[in-house]
């Protein structure tokens, strides 16, 4: 059977399990749509929550980004769990104790006010749809390689599933959909990783074969990947960062912005008490685990993998990294998995020298330069996206071809998964907070879900559009995400909690101020709403105030928010009497019915 036949019997198979659970949990109220009945078990929503949890992000570029940038780049595996845990810890049973069915419910009832209403609808907008780019991009990305047609393509296809299992499930079908894409999700990731893990190094469990030896080389791994990347102009692959403030505020930013996505949060909002809101945070946090303690491995080990099948002399104990520089693999030699990523344009070969062999090293370091002279290379050769190292990884290594459907299934799923509750809240915004509670509060249920629907089927387009023109690699979008929360809609849940002076004032400034100073400095470096070529300024860290990096001023429009709220509720009257004794009994998570759309 050819390896396309595999990949569409994995694939194909995947979906049509999808698409039957959709039918079989189609959404027939309101409830049952926005928040799947209420009767959640704590376990199959804490597996539901991981799926949704792990995005395309994590599953096919997280690791891709720390094999590109190493210690550097691991604020995302850092982040994306502390926000987690403080996700968890701090909002997941309170919201769940308020008892409403999405945040922007949250934050026009405790703040009391239909402009906050809609402000939080704007903010939760403009995040998830930020968001769900990313998706749409590693979905495409997925599909190009794994059903041999262009990205493009794979984003339509992508939208067409996503719309059959989402728009007429709702929350119930997205539930048990995601249930089954995370199991899907987490063997596909860690059977390729235990074969890497045993070629490379002889154990079994990737995240101990990261430390382990290597074994062809007899030295440890990463000591082996530090030695192969400086060899070929990069820096080391441990090496710290420089620009400690900008790590320390990316990571604060994607904690955050973790904390304020209403995506997850909705989550919470399907179980039937406070207390199984805390058990499937737990449960949560145990199945993301399984991919995050395995991630650092699969990148570490890609880069590899990667270095050395262009520079096949460089996997054995080196002694002269030049001499072994010399010999890089003929490009009509080249492995399969190149060829077959080419055709996807997702790697690129250009001969600068034409001397018929691939060179791929950092033609930017001016320190490599001499070597690269006296090699005779005229600059990089190869280039390879980011997105594709976990896809490709079972192709370096020279897998079975049943590993590589298995893991064709999984990074759909991760990217289809997450695009699905990202597309629920951006269409229960509009139909449940906007429509339902705010322009006409006599629609009817029927109305409201056939508004619902709509709505949902809008934003698939959305974010079809803009995932066929992303304004970077899906991690990098899902980051800006991540900072728009962090910067509109974590400050306001966390003092509509935590306090009972903040009004309806201070939340309505405090959003729009972090709201629109983060996309302002987003926008100056990104372009306008990510249009290419409407930036002011170049996106790199000379032009970047303070060396802010636009993924990471989410932190700052976070601290903007705070400040503002805080001046404005101070400078304004005190919430009403009953507001504050809400705010009180919120504290204290105990007793909580079922969640209510009034």
């Amino acid at each position: 059977m050819s390896q396309f036949a595999i990949n569409l019997l994995f694939v194909g198979g995947s979906f049509a399990l999808y698409i039957g659970i959709a039918i079989w949990a189609r959404a027939g109220s309101t409830k049952d749509f926005y928040v799947a009945g209420g009767g959640v078990h704590p376990v199959t929503n804490g597996m539901a929550t991981a799926a949704d949890w792990m995005s395309a992000a994590s599953f096919i570029s997280m690791a891709g980004l720390l094999a590109s940038g190493g210690y550097a780049n691991s604020t995302f595996l850092m982040g994306w769990t502390g926000g987690y845990v403080i996700l968890a810890m701090l909002l997941a049973p309170y919201l769940r104790k308020f008892g409403k069915f999405t945040v922007p419910d949250f934050i026009g009832d405790r703040f009391y006010s239909k402009t906050a209403r809609v402000v939080a609808v704007i903010c939760l907008i403009v995040a998830s749809v930020t968001y769900v780019i990313g998706q749409m991009t590693g979905a495409g990305v997925a599909f190009s390689r794994f059903l041999e047609v262009p990205s493009s393509t794979g984003i339509w296809i992508a939208a067409g599933i996503v719309f059959l299992y989402a728009v007429f499930g709702g929350m119930k079908g997205i539930t048990y959909t995601q249930v089954a894409q995370y199991i899907v999700l987490i063997i596909a990731y860690t059977i390729p990783a235990v074969f890497i893990a045993m070629q490379l190094t002889g154990n079994p469990i990737p995240m101990f074969g990261m430390f382990s030896t290597h074994t062809e080389s007899g030295v440890p791994l990463l000591a082996k990947l530090d030695e192969v990347v400086t060899a070929l102009g990069f820096r080391d692959y441990t090496a710290d960062v420089d620009n400690k403030l900008n790590m320390v505020l990316f990571t604060l930013s994607l904690m955050i912005g973790t904390a304020g996505l209403p995506h997850v949060i909705i989550r919470f909002f399907t179980v039937p008490k406070v207390a199984d809101a805390r058990w499937s945070a737990g449960w949560a946090l145990v199945f993301i685990a399984l991919l995050y303690l395995t991630a650092p491995a699969v990148g570490s080990m890609a880069r590899l993998n990667l270095a050395t099948t262009i520079f096949p002399e460089m996997a054995g104990q080196v002694e002269d990294y030049q001499e072994a520089l010399a010999n890089p693999i003929l490009y009509e030699e080249r492995p399969d998995w190149i060829r077959t990523w080419e055709d996807t344009g997702l790697i690129t070969f250009t001969d600068r020298n034409n001397d018929g062999r691939i060179q791929m090293y950092n033609d930017a370091n001016p320190g490599f330069q001499p070597i690269a002279s006296e090699l005779g290379w005229e600059g990089n050769e190869l280039t390879v996206n980011n997105d594709i190292l976990v896809l490709a990884n079972p192709e370096i290594a020279n897998l079975p071809g049943w590993v590589i459907g298995l893991i064709a299934a999984g990074g759909i799923a991760a990217a289809l998964s997450t695009a699905a509750g990202l597309l629920l809240a951006i269409s229960s915004a509009i139909s449940h907070d906007l429509i339902k509670n705010t322009i006409n509060p006599s629609i009817s249920e029927k109305g409201e879900m056939l508004a619902a629907r709509i709505s949902m089927a809008g934003a698939i387009l959305l974010a079809t559009y803009l995932g066929l023109n992303p304004p970077g690699f899906a991690a990098q979008v899902v980051a800006l995400a991540f900072g728009i929360a962090a910067a509109s809609l974590f400050p306001v849940l966390m003092m509509g909690i935590f306090s009972t002076r903040m009004n309806s004032k201070g939340a309505i400034c405090g959003m729009l101020a972090g709201l629109i100073s983060t996309l302002l400095y987003i926008f100056t470096y990104l372009g306008w709403f990510f249009i290419p070529g409407t930036n002011m300024l170049a996106n790199v860290e000379a032009n970047w105030l303070l060396g802010i990096s636009p993924l990471s001023f989410g932190a700052v429009g976070a601290m903007i928010n705070f400040a503002v709220a805080y001046a404005v509720s101070s400078a304004t009257e005190e919430p009403p009497q009953e507001i504050q004794e809400l705010v009180e009994s919120v504290r204290y998570p105990k007793g909580a019915g079922a969640a209510t759309g009034h």
